[in-house]
């Protein structure tokens, strides 16, 4: 499964609706609304968590995942030495981050590509990917 970063993950773009997330995957193994009232997909085959928007007319905007199979620059991520994922990151110009511990554990985040990697025990466990924003403040959505 291909991390496409701006765009969403495999054949998840940012913007798709429920149906069109449904059509691909079939019908979650969960549901839930978060805090801020948006529904949450939890797939456990694929190891992902789909937040749709509740402000952005129930929109997918972010995913989580820990799947062992995501690629990030044809690389895979999930289990690898963070200093080597660091390195891949840098060598594909993602050198900007942001760095914050939460009881022990690791997130850098890459604001431009609205990317966080959880870092625990010096290897990468799970990644976040998010709809970017574009000039006009508005979600860039690429369904």
């Amino acid at each position: 499964m291909k991390v496409k970063l701006k765009y969403g993950i495999g054949q998840l773009l940012f913007g798709m609706k429920q149906k069109d997330v449904e059509a691909i995957y079939g019908k979650p193994n969960k549901q839930y609304n978060d805090d801020e009232d948006n529904i949450v997909y939890v797939y456990n085959d694929h190891k992902m968590r789909l937040t749709f928007y509740d402000e952005e007319e129930l929109r997918l905007g972010y995913i989580t995942s820990t799947n062992n199979e995501l690629e990030l620059f044809d690389s895979k991520i999930i289990g690898k030495p963070w200093s080597e994922i660091q390195n891949l990151l840098n060598q594909n110009k993602l050198s900007d981050f942001e760095t914050e511990v939460v009881d022990g554990t690791e997130n850098y985040f890459f604001e431009d590509n609205w990317l966080f990697v959880n870092v625990d025990y010096d290897l990468v466990f799970k990644i976040e990917l998010g709809a970017v924003f574009n000039n006009q403040d508005e979600f860039d959505w690429k369904f």
